[in-house]
């Protein structure tokens, strides 16, 4: 019996991404991958890049490019299609979803003369809604998982052929990617990986990142320099068991086996990472439990959407895009700048870095930044609205200088603050989170590196004590001008672990919000709980222009106890090697007592800012660590710098002070 083989690969970075990064990817994969396929244009495949690191290959790979556009001209590749930044479809607005769409398709038919018929989904994340986007922009049929279908019952053994689903009435193909095989190819035996793709029957579906040959561990050696890659096409081509064949072709010439409803999922790993910790780390459990085949059939995974809700950090990143994208101008510029912070990977965080690597986070707001210097100008206003959708008002503040947002759903809290000259958020960092794999990290004592083949879902790497002794969570997120209330066993090492005594009720919670003339003033009547409940109220008054914000803090509480006030800051910078604190080339674990001021140097952004009061202060900095798992392992990642200001609370206190940021 023949099989048809439906073979793809996928090809992407984020955008901007590391040139070393970029010339990595280009040396271990991309460029080896092309040079061996280049031999055998009779193996038929497909492939999807995404739009700007076709651009970036075209440019400056240029062997690479043309390797592409000789096996295309072969017959060799059918072209997919897709957003040309590579986001999420669902995850942006129509208008912007079909103008990406046209957008590669355009680079397409103008590089290649193809127009795509079949679309890759950006990590497979499906909504039912976005069909008919798919259809006006000519597409027919796309890939998703096969746990699309096996989540609704399907049956693995039925999903060797497409399925037609519809909205409204409109078509389109769909394409169950085979999940035996995504983890059969590259990384098993050639002859296992072949009698792997003939189990398949008539119809062998795999469509998976380009990346996993060559770039992910171990694989460059396993299939270029062992052979794996050269031998696998030869014995499919010598198999006459085995027919390659274009998604194009089949879709044509076969029928699809049926009509599919398929849910709002992704794939299953991508489900898993998108839950909250807990459910995670019980999801595995259950998982061993039950086998994997039993459990991913029965176990519901998440909504990719649910990043938004497990990471502060990423929804605010999306909600800014889609403030962006609700006040876009007709500029070039600025819809290319708008494009660029819909790309995905910043946006979430599974095996890979994604959302916990800095730099990703860094492109994601300098879009956005130049999206607003080009929207406001040279504007000074004060807009207050619900721009993050979760039922609570931002202040955004726009001067000549600066962006600032205050967050009233936390502490009246600094959640922004943009220097819009280099286009650089200051607030940009990452709370310290409890990952589901920290706990096999945490639990796993043998210490022993794999260097086996085999796919990143299946790496367990460990640490050791050290390394877990560093591990620290936060319990509330790192933004500024957050208020502590303690006692004197407040000190640089609990603050360092986020351990120490929290008395007072204002670091987590929402303040009330109010305008008066250009100043915004955030109040909460709270209290502070130690023998009895003290009712204390806290107002913080925020005035900014140019490149200042002054601020008025005051305490007011009924108690007649002597505690510690703590406001604090955390930062995000670029480059740590280039801050100097007061002069000190120095960050973490630093204590300075008894000063009125703070200068940070960052030589990076050619800023100075500057934070000083009218009373005197201790001052304490450490660094802000997030332990995080990726394609090699695990590894701290450093996010920002978090500082406390630390003043005595006898019954009262007001503190004026400003916070500026100084060109330099």
């Amino acid at each position: 019996m023949k099989t048809l083989l439906l073979f793809g690969v996928h090809m992407h970075q984020p955008v901007d991404n590391l040139k070393e990064a970029i010339d990595n990817a280009i040396e271990k994969c991309y460029a080896p991958f092309f040079e061996v396929l280049k031999d055998y244009p009779e193996f038929k495949f497909s492939l999807h890049c995404s739009g700007w690191l076709f651009e970036k290959i075209k440019y400056e790979y240029s062997t690479v490019f043309e390797n592409i556009k000789y096996l295309i001209n072969k017959g060799s590749i059918e072209i997919f299609g897709g957003g040309y930044y590579e986001p999420i479809l669902s995850s942006i607005p129509k208008e912007d979803r079909i103008n990406q769409l046209k957008k590669l398709n355009s680079f397409l038919k103008k590089e290649f003369n193809q127009e795509p018929k079949g679309i890759w989904l950006t990590e497979r994340v499906w909504e039912s809604g976005i069909i008919s986007d798919l259809k006006e922009t000519g597409f027919d049929y796309c890939m998703v998982d096969d746990y699309h279908f096996i989540n609704v019952g399907f049956d693995e053994k039925d999903l060797n052929g497409y399925y037609l689903t519809e909205e409204g009435g409109e078509i389109i193909g769909l394409f169950p990617i085979s999940k035996r095989l995504r983890y059969d190819i590259p990384f098993k035996e050639v002859d296992i990986a072949i009698k792997s793709i003939k189990s398949r029957k008539e119809v062998a579906i795999i469509f998976d990142d380009l990346e996993k040959f060559g770039l992910w561990p171990n694989t460059y050696g396993w299939v270029y320099e062992k052979g794996w890659l050269k031998q696998f096409i030869e014995k499919i081509l010598e198999n006459k068991e085995i027919i390659p064949i274009h998604y194009n072709e089949y879709f044509n010439q076969y029928k699809p086996k049926g009509l599919a409803y398929i849910p709002n999922v992704s794939y299953y790993e991508m489900g898993e990472w998108s839950l909250n910790t807990e459910e995670a780390i019980e999801i595995k459990k259950l998982k061993k439990q039950l086998g994997e085949d039993i459990a991913i059939k029965f176990l519901k995974s998440g909504l990719w959407k649910n990043f938004f809700v497990k990471y502060e950090e990423s929804n605010r990143i999306h909600k800014r895009m889609l403030e962006c994208s609700k006040n876009k101008l007709k500029d070039e510029k600025y819809l290319d700048y708008l494009y660029k912070s819909q790309c995905n990977d910043v946006l979430w965080h599974g095996v890979f870095g994604g959302l916990y690597l800095p730099n990703l986070r860094d492109n994601a707001y300098r879009y956005i930044i130049e999206c607003e210097n080009l929207r406001y100008k040279n504007k000074n206003i004060i807009e207050i609205n619900d721009n993050d959708l979760d039922g609570f008002e931002e202040v955004k503040i726009i001067t000549e200088n600066l962006i600032a947002r205050f967050y009233s759903k936390y502490g009246g809290q600094l959640i922004e603050l943009d220097d819009r000259k280099s286009c650089f958020n200051f607030q940009n960092t990452l709370t310290r989170r409890k990952e589901a794999y920290h706990e096999e990290l945490i639990n796993n004592n043998q210490n022993k590196k794999d260097k086996k083949v085999v796919t990143i879902h299946e790496i367990h790497p460990t640490i050791d004590e050290k390394t877990k002794n560093e591990i620290v969570y936060d319990w509330y997120i790192k933004n500024s001008f957050i208020d502590h209330i303690s006692d004197n066993s407040f000190n640089l090492e609990n603050f360092k672990k986020c351990s120490f005594k929290e008395l007072g009720d204002f670091t987590n919670q929402p303040f009330q919000l109010k305008k008066e003339g250009n100043t915004i003033k955030f109040k909460r009547i709270g209290g502070i709980y130690q023998d009895k409940t003290y009712p204390t109220t806290i107002e913080k008054r925020y005035i900014t222009e140019k490149n200042k914000i002054d601020f008025n803090i005051k305490v007011d509480t009924e108690s007649i106890n002597k505690y510690l006030y703590i406001l604090e800051f955390n930062f995000h910078f670029a480059n740590l090697e280039n801050i100097f604190i007061n002069n000190k080339n120095s960050l973490n674990d630093l204590e300075i007592n008894n000063i009125k001021q703070i200068e940070i140097l960052d030589l990076y952004t050619k800023n100075k800012i500057l934070i000083s009061t009218d009373n005197s202060f201790s001052f304490y900095s450490t660094l802000i660590k997030t332990l995080s798992q990726n394609e090699k392992g695990v590894d701290f990642i450093i996010q920002g710098v978090s500082f406390a200001l630390i003043f005595s609370l006898e019954k009262q206190l007001n503190i004026n002070g400003s916070l500026s940021i100084e060109n330099v």
